[in-house]
């Protein structure tokens, strides 16, 4: 059964998702890459964005593993794409990350304009979808072809998709620093409400690794 999840997806001790002013040379906001310093040292990062055999392991690189596997789609929001926005002035921006993505199946991109989909390297497409989250969902479920369907953010696009009931289950990881300011991840969201609770908890030295998940309604 194809469940739909959100992995490794860090948030600051002020509840910060991204940085602020996000543009071609702060991918992730000013300050957002200090985000993730319990992730890029990992050996499962490095083998998807270098391809190298090397990398730390530990309790990080298991959580950072988990969010590769049985995934079968991705959804991403346009900022998680890159830096443009509104009309695509042209179709040279492929994405942050090369020729080679580290996805290596379909990726859905949230978007309001269309734009052809996009055949990268290593299995990875690109597919731009204009009407919704619900659209790109029922794209990526069918893609996922029975496996997971993993979104992977911005923060809007995790809260359209936590506020419509949609999300199974949620890892998020807690980093020691202060971003100040930026997009909150649960900005606005009441997580009891929507039936979430925490599964899993678990830190390491750089990160504090928190599961939620949605529990099934007795009624359902």
């Amino acid at each position: 059964m194809t469940r739909v999840r959100v992995e490794s997806f860090t948030i600051s001790l002020d509840g910060y998702g991204a940085g602020p002013s996000q543009d071609i040379n702060n991918p992730l906001g000013v300050g957002g890459t200090e985000l993730h310093q319990w992730l890029f040292p990992t050996r499962t990062l490095q083998q998807n964005l270098f391809g190298v055999d090397s990398g730390t392991t530990g309790i990080d690189d298991d959580f950072a593993a988990r969010g590769f596997k049985n995934v079968g789609a991705w959804i991403l929001g346009r900022n998680m794409f890159g830096p443009i926005r509104g009309a695509w002035p042209d179709l040279s921006w492929k994405g942050w990350w090369g020729d080679n993505p580290p996805y290596h199946v379909p990726v859905f991109i949230l978007t309001h304009h269309a734009r052809p989909s996009i055949q990268m390297e290593g299995n990875t497409a690109f597919h731009f979808v204009t009407g919704g989250i619900h659209e790109a969902l029922d794209q990526a479920r069918k893609a996922a072809n029975g496996m997971d369907v993993r979104i992977g953010g911005g923060p809007n696009t995790i809260r359209q998709y936590l506020r419509a009931g949609l999300i199974d289950e949620l890892h998020v990881a807690i980093a020691p620093v202060l971003l100040g300011s930026g997009e909150r991840l649960f900005e606005g969201v009441d997580l009891r409400a929507l039936g979430y609770e925490c599964v899993q908890f678990t830190a390491s030295e750089k990160a504090t690794h928190v599961v939620l998940r949605r529990k099934v309604r007795s009624d359902a």
